[in-house]
């Protein structure tokens, strides 16, 4: 009796061992696919990289953290960037996106041709359609020359509540106006609500269905002057079609494709300069 209780025990003690060794080894290999293979498997697809990054992994973290993604950001920037200086919240953010957790910022190689476009034209009014988290605000406004002007609209109050920090946190809140709305009624009321007589450039990067209607309402609107420059963001992934044969079309533009990649991956993407000719 004292031995059959002895290998009952051993016996419970070995399935035990056995279901503690599976768990681990599941959790192991759910960590492995999550951290490492389903990334890199997403990299060169962008509908399975947006789906993976931008609702699978954005909701799983929202619900594990009861925080949202920009929230998250928003605190990476806190954390590592020093107040004060665009160009470590644009290294923290990046940083954050490449290692930590992916977000639809235009991102550190698109950034870059961003960069070259406002150097290039040099605007002292600007728009960006599409504000999130206040990345590409950061990028625009810490090149302005002194005197100038950014509005940025953002639809959502939480992004505009980030931004407002992130843009703070670099330290370029006096040279960037967030405005809050739809962008279809702020761009007729641009004029009234802020003297602006023209924009130098504009950057889109909102509801990809909203470049098209936006851009007519600039040219309605007399927004745009001889020689305003548009510059529009994910032409390619997740795709602007309307706006793309629009643009590239109409004798009222004079248009060109930069080559790049959806931010953070190996997806082609691309951004939309177009001159605006009169």
């Amino acid at each position: 009796m004292f031995r059959k209780s002895l290998n009952t025990a051993a016996t419970e003690s070995r399935m035990w061992v056995y279901f503690l060794s599976a768990c681990g080894g599941g959790a192991a290999l759910l960590y492995v696919l999550y951290s490492w293979l389903i990334p890199a498997a997403v990299q060169y697809s962008g509908w399975w990289a947006l789906l993976w990054h931008d609702v699978i992994v954005e909701r799983m973290l929202d619900a594990l953290t009861g925080s949202t993604r920009p929230q998250r950001l928003l605190r990476a920037v806190q954390k590592n960037a020093t107040q004060g200086d665009p160009q470590s919240v644009i290294n923290a953010i990046d940083h954050f996106c490449r290692h930590k957790e992916w977000a639809m910022n235009v991102g550190d190689e698109k950034g870059s041709i961003l960069d070259s476009v406002v150097s290039e034209v040099n605007p002292s009014t600007a728009l960006e359609l599409g504000t999130y988290c206040g990345y590409s605000t950061v990028r625009i406004a810490r090149l302005l020359p002194p005197g100038s002007q950014l509005i940025t609209l953002e639809f959502n109050p939480a992004y505009a509540a980030v931004a407002k920090q992130v843009i703070g946190w670099a330290g370029l809140q006096d040279k960037v106006q967030l405005v809050e709305g739809p962008s279809g009624d702020l761009i007729p009321q641009m004029k009234d609500l802020f003297g602006v007589q023209s924009f130098d450039f504009v950057f889109l990067d909102h509801w990809k269905d909203r470049y098209l209607p936006d851009a007519k309402l600039l040219e309605e609107c007399s927004l745009l002057r001889k020689g305003s420059v548009l510059l529009a963001d994910n032409v390619i992934c997740p795709g602007t079609p309307e706006y793309l044969e629009y643009i590239r079309n109409s004798p009222r533009y004079e248009s060109r494709y930069f080559k790049s990649h959806l931010e953070y991956t190996k997806v082609e993407d691309g951004l939309e300069k177009s001159v605006f000719l009169g």
